[in-house]
């Protein structure tokens, strides 16, 4: 028995998805989804904060701080408030309302950023705010999922951990991983290298992402591709990235919902489609496992993804020559 629902962090189910057209490859799912917040950034913020405490790197009167345009800001304020701790959410102007509100609830102090950085994003002017508020404030400890090495740790630990030993006497083939801030990919694909040197680690971007070299783009779904390269990504075993547009995103989306009774999240669908894309241009002549890590629930993209008339906008953006 548990105390506390966020006790339950990982052992997340892994499914197959059993009607995938491509005979030659078995496709298993992870479904992070199921973790207490609704999604893998659970993984992390219980894990940071727990060891910073644990360390004695933070205490009951430290404020927490970070910039997030979801997940991470969502689990962060729940584990936060969980301990006791004042909990700053660096957000801006493109958060969905409803990852807006959750912060909210779960008690977190919210500050928004409206003016577009030189990119055309909101990251880089995110993090200048936050660098002024640790330059100004005592006791405040800033999480910094792009460079924290308890980011990657965390993953390495749990979700690496996992998914080796749900694999134990089967060959892990390859691995899809959607990456935003690094951490998942960096600490999972070191781990998973460990027991399955061949294993193919696949990234998988989004177009407007600069992650990989990608030149700079609006983009409206939240929670996967970036702004700026993390550096914790510098540590990571990546073999092959596959970048997916938004209507791949939102296609996959839809697919897994009427084909596999998934509800997916942007970042899911993300690499269900990267799966897709990856096997149209390397065939296989042999059964292989594929596993994909889904990150995200479909709930909180309600009026976005599985919004039609949100979709016939995005279609026509997307369609439309940068």
């Amino acid at each position: 028995m548990i105390n506390n629902i966020l006790e339950k962090v990982g052992n997340t189910p892994l499914i197959a998805l059993k009607n995938y057209e491509k005979s030659n490859l078995n496709i298993f799912a992870k479904l992070e989804f199921y973790n207490p917040t609704g999604s893998v950034k659970d993984r992390a913020a219980s894990y940071i904060i727990n060891t910073l405490l644990n360390q004695g790197t933070i205490n009951s009167e430290t404020t927490l701080i970070e910039s997030s345009s979801g997940n991470f800001g969502i689990a962060l304020s729940a584990y936060a408030r969980q301990k006791g701790l004042r909990f700053i959410c660096v957000i801006d102007d493109t958060t969905l309302p409803v990852n807006e509100m959750m912060i909210r609830l779960q008690g977190a102090e919210v500050i928004k950023i409206t003016e577009p950085d030189e990119r055309g994003g909101f990251l880089l002017n995110r993090i200048r705010k936050i660098k002024e508020i640790v330059a100004n404030t005592e006791n405040i400890y800033w999480v910094n999922q792009y460079e924290n090495p308890l980011n990657a740790e965390a993953y390495f630990n749990s979700l690496g951990n996992e998914i080796c030993l749900e694999i134990p006497r089967q060959k892990l083939d390859y691995l899809f991983m959607g990456v935003s801030s690094g951490g998942t990919i960096t600490g999972v694909s070191q781990r998973v290298k460990k027991k399955y040197p061949n294993a193919q680690i696949i990234a998988v971007d989004v177009e407007g992402s600069v992650i990989f070299g990608g030149k700079s783009r609006k983009r409206f779904i939240p929670g996967i591709g970036s702004s700026l390269r993390p550096k914790i990504l510098d540590s990571a075993k990546i073999d092959d990235v596959v970048s997916v547009d938004e209507n791949e995103t939102i296609d996959c989306c839809i697919e897994l919902l009427e084909k596999h009774n998934i509800y997916a999240g942007g970042s899911s669908g993300s690499v269900y489609a990267a799966v897709n894309k990856y096997f149209q241009m390397h065939q296989v002549d042999r059964p292989v496992n594929v596993m994909c890590v889904f990150a995200d629930k479909g709930e909180r993209y309600i009026s976005t993804i599985y919004n039609a008339e949100w979709r016939e906008m995005i279609e026509a953006y997307n369609l439309t020559p940068a």
